[in-house]
């Protein structure tokens, strides 16, 4: 019988204490099923990495980084180990959230409606559709 990991669940809960301003931000927008009924956690175990909101009926991870993870190599192997395992990933930069967060909920209310499908790689957004396999195509 498989129960819940408690040390992954100690450290998500850790990792809650710490969000910054724009996870805030963000978190008060996609919680209690705000954005058009779509259910969100945060900090969610992901193998060995946490999401900072995911969307489990959408298959999406939604990242929120700071200039740190500019062409961050951790986070390049973070996502494909997410989109290999169903999952899309859409990261945004820390100021879009806090400056254009009408914009970035849109951009996610695209996402999870299957509007945006197709990987986008520009400066201030990033998203990378989950793998399909070939029984799914």
């Amino acid at each position: 019988m498989r129960g819940p990991d408690k040390q992954k669940t100690e450290r998500a809960r850790s990792l809650r204490k710490v969000e910054n301003d724009a996870e805030e931000a963000l978190w008060f927008e996609l919680r209690a099923r705000r954005l058009n009924g779509f259910k969100f956690v945060r900090q969610l175990p992901i193998g060995p990495y946490f999401a900072d909101f995911a969307c489990r009926q959408a298959g999406l991870v939604v990242e929120v980084d700071g200039s740190q993870h500019a062409n961050n190599s951790h986070d390049a192997r973070r996502d494909y180990y997410m989109v290999t395992n169903g999952w899309s990933v859409v990261r945004f930069w820390n100021g879009c959230v806090l400056q254009d967060r009408g914009r970035v909920l849109e951009t996610i209310v695209e996402i999870v409606e299957n509007r945006l499908i197709e990987e986008v790689r520009s400066f201030d957004l990033t998203f990378v559709p989950a793998r399909r396999s070939d029984h799914d195509r």
